[in-house]
């Protein structure tokens, strides 16, 4: 199977060409999400098995004062994306977030739950699944959450930069969710596509996010205790810790339907062991 993967630096797609070592990448050299219509020609043009995108706006704060463009990134690229790869009949896996929705509660988030995000990233992110799910072919959205690797910007990695010079930190703790490694989403993604292309009728929305839930704090606490980091952390409110996008309280979800694929939960702990080795940090 030959497999299209929109996006080449960020952490998914890291994971995805070490995975699968003989896709096609496109950075945005080759298929800038600003530019929705080139997406949908470089599917026509490769006329691949199937696609995945794993390439987002995913700066959250900035997307408040520059919607528009996210929108554009978030939404209108994926559904040209979805409605090429629907003109040629193959599968199209596109990643999305919980951030679609509110965030209140502390029920974990089912795929058919309302969607009322409460930002503009999460808005953009929804009108994009929106988009895939309108276009009319074979599908799946994944969302998910908290995800960290070795690569790019991310969670543990300020963590482990903020624990090398202090000793304590205090760390958001009324915020819960399920951090998911991207090496776990990667895989994801390669089983959902293939599970698609035997059966379409798997067609829809689904949730994969790192197991057992947590929260931010208690996400510090493990860094810096699997990183053998002498760091306490002191918890906060969200209140204490203000930012320019209003973040979910309640982020976790519930990813049971990942069964049709065969897939589960992964431990997160097991796959910030594994991120804390490649980044030479391990204790």
């Amino acid at each position: 199977m030959t497999y299209l993967i929109f996006g080449r630096t960020g952490q998914v797609a890291t994971e995805l060409a070490r995975l699968a070592p003989d896709a096609t990448f496109l950075g945005r050299e080759e298929a800038d999400l600003s530019d929705p219509a080139a997406c949908a020609a470089a599917i026509a043009s490769h006329a691949p098995a199937m696609v995945i995108n794993a390439a987002a706006w995913t700066a959250v704060d900035k997307a408040e004062s520059e919607e528009p463009a996210a929108l554009v990134i978030n939404a209108e690229a994926p559904g040209a994306m979805a409605r090429a790869c629907a003109g040629l009949g193959i599968p199209f896996v596109h990643i999305s977030t919980d951030y679609v929705f509110d965030g209140t509660g502390e029920t974990p988030w089912k795929p058919s739950d309302p969607v009322n995000p409460h930002n503009a990233y999460g808005r953009t992110k929804l009108a994009g699944e929106r988009a895939v799910a309108a276009a009319g072919g074979t599908y799946a959205i994944l969302r998910t959450s908290w995800v960290f690797s070795a690569h790019g910007t991310n969670f543990v990695k300020t963590m482990l930069r903020l624990g090398a010079s202090r000793d304590h930190l205090t760390v958001v703790a009324d915020q819960i969710g399920g951090p998911t490694p991207a090496a776990d989403i990667a895989s994801g993604c390669l089983a959902i596509a293939q599970g698609l292309a035997r059966d379409p009728a798997k067609t829809g929305i689904y949730h994969l996010a790192g197991a057992p839930d947590v929260s931010w704090a208690g996400f510090a606490r493990e860094t810096f205790a699997q990183a053998g980091l002498a760091v306490t952390v002191g918890d906060i409110p969200t209140s204490a810790f203000p930012t320019p996008a209003k973040r979910p309280a309640n982020s976790r979800l519930d990813c049971a339907t990942l069964a049709v694929f065969g897939l589960t939960r992964p431990d997160w702990r097991r796959g910030l062991s594994a991120v804390l080795k490649e980044l030479g940090a391990a204790s």
